[in-house]
């Protein structure tokens, strides 16, 4: 008997044929099982570190003093918000850093980068120049200016030979001049920051809109403040609230260039953070302003965000 082939059904006209699935439904869990090994990472680097603070936050937990250790609930944070002088002075210092900081930074860095923007001979070099101090650690960054402050060997050795101070006075031990001698050596590090960002979404505002505002008559401040400006309005609110945490948070240049001193004038809440839980041995109290340090930021930086209308299409 003659075997006669079925013929194979096809798609109804004007159907296309549906394409054939490369594989069954195991493959489904396939993108999941690839992305498995970053959960459990950023689990364990992140979830697990937030969950060990908060249960520390609501201990009694003094290596010096294993006797008192033990569950503390909110003794902690009641100390901190009624009890603690220190815990609102540290506080109001780092609102003043990083309003300082930051506003400065942003500033220059704008500058900077309307500049290094420009069309001229040695641009390249200029760059290289202007984003090299971002490369630089913070600690290293302390010690460069370390030795420019020294009242020895630094500048104010030669200012005074110039007739401009004394000799032997340092402005790091001098608690009107402190904040500013470590607010120059931050903004050393901060400005190229702002300058890298704001360069790159500077080079992608169109040029026709130079052109026709020139044409209009627009001068050079119109053309900023209603082309450039409205154009870096969302770096320049990512930019401003990425810098206010990370300066917020920042303790390597106090640590290493005033130890919070002299008399405590320059200690942050980090900072206070940090001298609490490695030279006080106080962890369960050093959670507990960990804590409230997370939750102020948070709600600052969502108050932000809310207000400068971040991702808003009113350029």
């Amino acid at each position: 008997m003659a075997l006669t082939a079925v013929p194979k059904k096809r798609a109804p006209a004007g159907k296309p044929e549906a394409p054939e699935r490369p594989g069954g439904p195991g493959r489904r869990g396939l993108p999941y099982l690839l992305i498995a090994p970053a959960v459990l990472l950023m689990l364990g680097f992140i979830a697990y570190p937030m969950l060990s603070v908060l249960y520390y936050s609501l201990q009694h937990y003094n290596v010096t003093k294993p006797w008192r250790n033990g569950f503390a609930g909110a003794d902690n944070f009641r100390k901190i918000l009624f009890e603690d002088p220190l815990f609102w002075q540290t506080l109001v210092f780092s609102a003043k850093w990083v309003l300082v900081e930051v506003g400065l930074q942003l500033v220059f860095g704008l500058a900077l980068a309307l500049i290094v923007n420009q069309t001229f001979v040695g641009r390249g070099i200029a760059r290289a120049l202007v984003f090299s101090p971002w490369a630089v650690s913070g600690v290293l960054t302390t010690t460069i200016w370390i030795l420019l402050y020294n009242p020895s060997t630094g500048l104010s050795r030669y200012l005074a030979d110039a007739g401009v101070g004394e000799y032997g006075t340092s402005v790091l031990s001098d608690t009107g001049t402190v904040f500013w001698a470590a607010v120059l050596a931050e903004l050393w590090r901060g400005v190229p920051f702002f300058a890298i960002l704001i360069l790159a979404d500077l080079q992608s505002v169109p040029k026709d809109l130079y052109e026709a505002a020139s044409v209009d008559g627009a001068s050079r401040f119109r053309r900023f403040r209603h082309i450039t400006l409205p154009h870096l309005k969302d770096a320049i609110i990512l930019s401003t609230l990425l810098r206010a945490v990370w300066e917020f948070n920042n303790v390597d240049l106090l640590y290493t260039l005033t130890g919070g001193g002299p008399a405590g004038v320059t200690t942050t809440l980090p900072l206070y953070v940090a001298n609490t839980g490695i030279d006080g041995h106080d962890f369960g109290y050093a959670s507990a302003l960990t804590t409230v340090a997370f939750v102020i930021l948070l709600f600052c930086s969502i108050l932000y965000l809310r207000l400068s209308k971040f991702g808003g299409d009113d350029k």
